[in-house]
């Protein structure tokens, strides 16, 4: 509709204009209106009405602040996660300046990737891969790598998110790049073994100081302070009671708590200043623990309405003050260790989504990070266990408990807590659910965390105790917590994706992953290519046992943290090898 209007306007006496002036608002305000509601009538009522059934039914609605979050079931916070921040990665690391890191967007029609910081633009579909351009080996071997074509990159990313692999074609790999791309995260972690200490049971620290910054409290103790708002539907205080471990579990034994999976931070902390090797004056130290806790930072502000200069602004605060220290001026960081108790992507936010960016400051990334999922680009991200339930105090603690569960009456061959991923159709976990369900409870058992089945750890253990084998898909991202309460158990994790515990843990897991898990290709499962419960039916019961041996006897006092008083003659827990290694880390960097 056009209108004309005349240029030449009439005169209007000031009380004619008094009285027509109301009368026109009114008539222009009935205008919008109209147009407004011709709009609206022209959306079918029906979609409306499916739509809001649709939110209603399948998740729960919170408010926080200014903004509506739409949560459905997670274990990654106790069976409720929000879609409007969440913790899948978008797979996408910037460029930093300064480094020895290579960079370059995907762009899936040119499907090729540019080095020496040269970006090729792409569609909305953006990916950036890293690496060190120099890769070293164990025997410290220099590899160079001069271009890795992007289709190949692509793919080693596709393992850990369906749904970014089905934007290419299968097709167009070229096999022998995805090898290279492949190889370049092995390579990394024989970097990372390389750093391993036979000197674990070494009494003495000769010269091996640790120093423990005595931070502001408003970078730990505060954080844990604000356990009360940090979710709005629920209370995280429980969970950071005995120094992060939590409340203890009588139901499962003396050293058992209910230990939330981002209590990391805290656990290590109380650990560390207990260190044998722990010293007071800086100069007489060799390697430096900086005990910020960047994962309750990030968590405080995840369902809240506030910018991204928020969230980064404490990390920011702790750079300006690492400035001023003296240490960390002296070897640019090199020789300081973070723990930061959520996964990499947590801290490498792009655009407007969730977390912060710490990892992606400049001043990150020559010190050492330890996470409970690396990112397997960066040398200096080096992964280690989630924090389990079970934390021992003593030998005997330990002994007790790989008596109990190495003699342990196994009803099921197979068992998968979890839940489904509706919103994720190419994820493999409803497949996996209705094969487990299609079978009697001997040959799986299915435990549905989605209605809260998973939210007692009680429950979680003891069907681990009682299974052959535990189904670990991925699930907001790779890696799972759940993995290391099976291997704690006794229950042969089986594996759907490298990046779930593979390309993780070097300081923690044989190379040979044979020797302690089954793997199974998810892409395998997604394509009905083979059902997992018969398979894993033709593995025999002595090789059963055979591997079961192996996870008690050889991995399992070593992927678990003692509690803060623990004293440890024959055993090395998690904490300890972790300590041994980034101080024979420390060592090679004097070297060199």
């Amino acid at each position: 509709m056009v209108f004309f209007v005349s240029k030449k306007k009439p005169k209007v006496s000031s009380k004619k204009r008094e009285v027509e002036s109301p009368s026109s608002s009114k008539q222009c305000c009935s205008s919008s209106c109209s147009i407004l509601l011709r709009i609206l009538y022209k959306i079918p009522t029906a979609i409306i009405l499916l739509f809001l059934i649709f939110v209603w039914s399948s998740s729960t609605t919170i408010i926080s602040g200014k903004i509506v979050h739409l949560c459905v079931s997670s274990r990654k916070l106790n069976d409720l996660y929000c879609l409007s921040a969440g913790t899948q990665p978008k797979l996408e690391i910037s460029v930093l300046d300064n480094t020895t890191t290579f960079a370059g967007n995907v762009d899936l029609k040119k499907k090729e990737i540019v080095l020496d910081k040269q970006v090729v633009h792409g569609n909305s579909t953006s990916f950036v891969a890293s690496t060190t351009t120099t890769t070293t080996t164990a025997t410290h071997t220099n590899v160079e790598v001069k271009k890795v074509n992007v289709s190949n990159a692509e793919q080693v990313f596709a393992q850990h998110d369906p749904t970014f692999r089905d934007s290419f074609g299968h097709d167009e790999a070229d096999h022998d790049e995805l090898e290279k791309a492949v190889k370049m995260v092995k390579d990394q972690l024989q970097v990372h073994r390389s750093w391993q200490s036979d000197k674990y049971n070494q009494k003495g620290c000769d010269g091996n100081g640790i120093y423990v910054y005595d931070l502001p409290t408003k970078f730990n103790k505060d954080l844990v302070g604000q356990c009360g708002d940090m979710v709005p539907w629920m209370n995280f205080c429980k969970y950071f009671t005995n120094e992060g471990l939590g409340q203890p579990i009588p139901k499962l034994g003396k050293a058992w708590y209910r230990t939330h999976q981002y209590s990391l931070e805290p656990i290590f902390h109380a650990r560390v200043l207990k260190h044998p090797c722990r010293v007071h004056n800086e100069d007489e130290a060799k390697l430096f623990y900086v005990p910020f806790y960047g994962g309750l930072d990030i968590l405080r502000w995840h369902f809240k309405n506030v910018s991204n200069d928020v969230k980064d602004s404490l990390g920011l605060e702790l750079m300006k003050w690492l400035d001023r220290q003296r240490p960390w001026a002296r070897n640019s960081g090199k020789d300081h260790v973070f723990v930061l108790g959520k996964i990499s992507w947590d801290f490498r936010r792009k655009e407007n989504s969730w977390g912060t960016r710490l990892l992606e400051l400049e001043q990150m990334q020559n010190p050492t990070k330890l996470l409970i999922e690396r990112q397997p680009w960066h040398e200096n991200d080096i992964g280690i266990p989630h924090p389990t339930y079970f934390h021992p105090q003593s030998d005997q603690d330990i002994i007790s408990w790989q008596t109990k569960i190495i003699s342990s009456y196994r009803k099921h061959l197979v068992s998968f807590a979890g839940a489904a991923r509706p919103d994720a159709p190419e994820n493999i976990r409803s497949i996996l659910i209705n094969q487990c369900t299609s079978v009697d409870d001997q040959n799986c058992q299915f435990l549905d965390c989605s209605s809260g089945g998973c939210s007692q750890p009680e429950s979680v253990i003891e069907l681990f105790v009682e299974s052959e084998f535990c189904l670990q898909p991925p699930g907001d991202s790779p890696t799972r917590k759940s993995v290391f309460d099976s291997l704690v158990s006794g229950c042969i994790p089986v594996l759907f994706d490298p990046f779930t515990a593979f390309y993780q843990y070097p300081w923690h897991l044989p190379e040979d992953h044979a020797k302690y898990s089954v793997f199974i290709d998810q892409k395998e499962v997604r394509q009905m290519e083979v059902n997992v419960v018969e398979e894993l039916m033709k593995i025999s019961k002595k090789q059963r046992d055979d591997m079961r041996r192996f996870i008690v006897y050889e991995l399992l006092p070593g992927l678990v943290y003692g509690d803060t008083d623990s004293q440890f003659e024959k055993f090395q827990d998690s904490f300890s090898i972790t300590m041994s290694n980034l101080l024979e880390k420390v060592k090679r960097l004097e070297q060199s």
